[in-house]
């Protein structure tokens, strides 16, 4: 068990201040942790030793790291999904990382390269370095979100969403705006910030993905003042962007405790 668990003084706006201001100290004492240090070093003096991916799923501390690493954790079960993943591979439309709807199962068979025609990575000491650090950016992010879930996905977007907006299609041309769309579609954490932020309900997930992309874009141009996720790549912008998001999830958070308290009411005159 991770003994350190990141300060976080204040829920909302105040304690987003806070967290980005101590994010580097506090991620250093956290990343030195001595069971998160114990398990990033045994994957480091280990990985170079696998060659496919059945070698990987078979060593669930290594399996662990790997799956972390893109916030997959809680699929650690499911070894012979994250196996078929890793030999499929991304690269053919009806690859099984394709098909799941969850653009960090895409991420996580690209970054170990066991799929067709691919090369494996684990014998790039750059690459698994940057696995390691990435699980713990992820466990440092889970930490947060065990005090403050808004504040998990906020930190979450802070690293991804910045990837969508400056994403460049193979021709080196940007990404549609749909395209950006579909891709925040694609990341649980990002969909739900987006939906929290546009007000949008939870039952909007269960509509067309392509129904989905015309509410978030007609409802970011009249909430946001623009469809275009490419702004985002403006430090400002996000910035401005997530305070929006916060100030919402803490409306809604309220919303939810008055309705909760006002159904207790309810029951215990009735009593």
């Amino acid at each position: 068990m991770i003994l350190y668990q990141p300060i976080i003084p204040s829920d909302g706006i105040v304690g987003w201040k806070f967290l980005q201001s101590t994010y580097d100290k506090q991620f250093e004492v956290f990343s030195n942790d001595a069971l998160l240090k114990r398990e990033s070093d045994y994957f480091l003096e280990n990985i170079g030793k696998v060659e496919t991916a059945g070698d990987l799923v078979k060593d669930s501390r290594l399996l662990g790291i790997a799956l972390g690493a893109f916030g997959l954790d809680d699929q650690l079960p499911n070894k012979a999904l994250a196996q078929k993943v890793l030999e499929e591979g991304s690269s053919a439309s009806d690859a099984l990382a394709n098909k799941l709807g969850d653009d960090r199962w895409v991420s996580f068979t690209e970054a170990f390269g066991f799929g067709p025609g691919d090369t494996p990575k684990t014998g790039s000491a750059e690459d698994m370095q940057n696995i390691v650090f990435s699980n713990q950016t992820q466990s440092f992010e889970a930490a947060v979100g065990e005090q403050d879930n808004a504040m998990r996905i906020a930190l979450f977007a802070q690293r991804e969403l910045v990837n969508i907006a400056t994403d460049l299609k193979e021709d080196g041309e940007p990404t549609s705006i749909d395209t950006k769309w579909f891709n925040v579609i694609g990341q649980p954490a990002l969909q739900e910030m987006f939906q929290t932020t546009l007000n949008l309900p939870q039952s909007f997930g269960q509509l067309d993905i392509d129904q989905q992309v015309g509410i978030l874009k007609d409802r970011a141009q009249t909430f946001l003042g623009t469809d275009d996720l490419s702004v985002y790549s403006d430090p400002k912008k996000f910035e401005e962007l997530t305070i929006r998001y916060l100030a919402q999830a803490q409306l809604a958070d309220f919303q939810a405790s008055q309705s909760s308290a006002s159904t207790a009411l309810m029951l215990l005159m009735q009593q």
